[in-house]
Formats: structure tokens, sequence, C-alpha cells
């Protein structure tokens, strides 16, 4: 990857962010496959889908990495509550099926 102060003109500039994009589905991806196994588990031990106190620990790292980042922690934290409503609905359906 180009840093983007290396990016002379906006096709080359695109071609980064697109390239950066799918990195990040890639990853989206393989988060995915840890909720799946959380789903395994939980089931297994009568877990619920919903642990508010791991989501508030997940979402304080999170915006704790985005300032360490100088990126904007409240981006970080909406981003994150998306994704983790998301899991949770994934996980309780899935729960709720077994």
């Amino acid at each position: 990857m180009l840093d983007p102060k290396d990016c002379r003109d906006m096709p080359t500039l695109r071609d980064q962010i697109d390239a950066l994009d799918r990195d990040l589905v890639h990853l989206l991806k393989k988060r995915m496959g840890y909720i799946d196994r959380a789903v395994e588990i939980k089931s297994d031990n009568g877990l619920p889908a919903n642990i508010p106190a791991r989501v508030e620990d997940v979402v304080a790292k999170v915006k704790a990495v985005a300032e360490k980042e100088q990126l904007d922690a409240e981006l970080v934290e909406t981003l994150w509550r998306q994704l983790i409503d998301w899991s949770i609905t994934r996980e309780a359906q899935v729960i709720r099926r077994d």
C-alpha cells in the first residue's frame, strides 16, 4: 500500500482505498468466524447472545485503540456498536434455533 501522501492523483488514491476496503471486508469475514464459534460455545454452555459487560469491554478497548491512533473514538464506537448489535442479533437467531 502506498502512503496517502504518495498518491499523486485520484485514480491512484481510489485504487488504494479500494484495496484497503477489500482488506477490511476480509478482516470482517475473519471476525465473523470467531462470532460463529462464539455461538457454538454459548449454545453448549447455556450463555445468552448478549452479554452487556462484554459489549462494553469491547467498545472500551476499540475506543482506546482509536484514541492511541488519533482516530475519532466516537466514530469507532458507533461503528463497533453497529457491528456488535448485528453480531448479537445473528447469535440470538442461531441460539434460539438450537
